[in-house]
């Protein structure tokens, strides 16, 4: 079993590495392959954004999800989206008293540390939007008054496609959000192997034990934030930006929230690596995580595809 990592490991940086390592560790002891979306998930804890998971039911979603939250530690709570689901079963609601002469806040399942939200493009457009707040801010307010979740706070919401049966499209303020997006895949035969004769696969996920926790991800966190960005690097992920926007088959290019999502997913990589500056080829490997989800292309454009065409043309400084 992976050894817990607490927040007295030693020096920022190493801290922030070890914590990385861990949870990767941890979660591909559980979800057979991967290991390139598994790196993207573990970057994207410790830039301390939120994840979305897509891809056809049965690829092992739910099981990223669930796996990142046990070795994460911390309070768990799951939501599961369904066309009925409303904002208050998410954030909670005002409830009377025991003496029934007054109200006070119930709180949702969004209150935990790390928050599963289950086919989340089920859930009826309202109730998506109810995450909008606490997602960005880490708060709810209700009846004027703001209530904070807990910290480190994380979502992991999966979705299916929508051209399945009972689904809603997410809207752009809502895919916004989210630091990151993952396609899983269709396991490989050896990867399949793994998971039916039980050396990885749901069966596993019971005997996941936490591998950080709260104290020693908020570390991490602060570490990931330090790392150093030279303006020339940040230079080429503005370009990057600006290369989506102007693409002839993009109607919606990257805002500037994706490239402050992309800044932060570099440094995570860059400390995965064990090194405390971003390079230019971890901006390129961050936007293919957090800007295709954000464009909008035209009818039929897969917009991965098109991340790709504007990395390829945009020059990468040499350092």
């Amino acid at each position: 079993m992976t050894p817990a990592v607490t927040s007295e490991s030693p020096t920022a940086l190493a801290h922030g590495h070890r914590v990385g390592v861990a949870l990767g560790r941890a979660v591909g002891g559980v979800l057979a392959g991967r290991h390139d979306q598994i790196e993207v998930a573990v970057a994207c804890v410790l830039a301390g954004g939120h994840l979305l998971v897509e891809d056809v039911p049965g690829v092992g979603k739910t099981l990223l999800a669930q796996s990142l939250a046990a070795a994460s530690g911390g309070a768990f709570r799951r939501v599961q989206g369904t066309a009925d689901l409303l904002p208050g079963d998410v954030t909670g609601t005002l409830a009377p008293d025991g003496d029934g002469f007054g109200l006070r806040f119930r709180p949702g399942p969004v209150f935990a540390h790390v928050v599963l939200f289950d086919e989340l493009n089920r859930a009826n457009a309202r109730t998506q939007s109810a995450l909008l707040e606490v997602m960005e801010e880490g708060t709810v307010t209700v009846d004027g008054v703001a209530h904070r979740v807990p910290e480190p706070f994380f979502v992991v919401a999966t979705q299916n496609p929508v051209q399945m049966a009972g689904t809603y499209p997410l809207a752009e303020g809502v895919t916004d959000r989210f630091m990151a997006a993952v396609s899983l895949g269709r396991a490989g035969a050896e990867e399949e192997l793994e998971v039916l004769a039980g050396r990885r696969g749901r069966t596993r996920l019971d005997s996941l034990a936490a591998v950080v926790d709260p104290a020693a991800m908020l570390a991490a966190r602060s570490a990931v934030r330090t790392v150093h960005l030279d303006d020339t690097v940040a230079r080429y992920a503005v370009d990057v930006l600006r290369a989506t926007r102007s693409h002839p088959r993009v109607r919606l290019g990257a805002s500037t929230r994706a490239g402050v999502a992309t800044v932060a997913m570099a440094r995570a990589f860059a400390t995965l690596d064990g090194r405390d500056y971003v390079a230019p080829h971890d901006i390129a490997r961050a936007s293919r995580a957090t800007l295709a989800h954000r464009i909008v292309t035209a009818a039929g454009e897969a917009a991965a595809e098109v991340v790709d065409e504007c990395l390829a043309g945009v020059p990468a400084p040499r350092r």
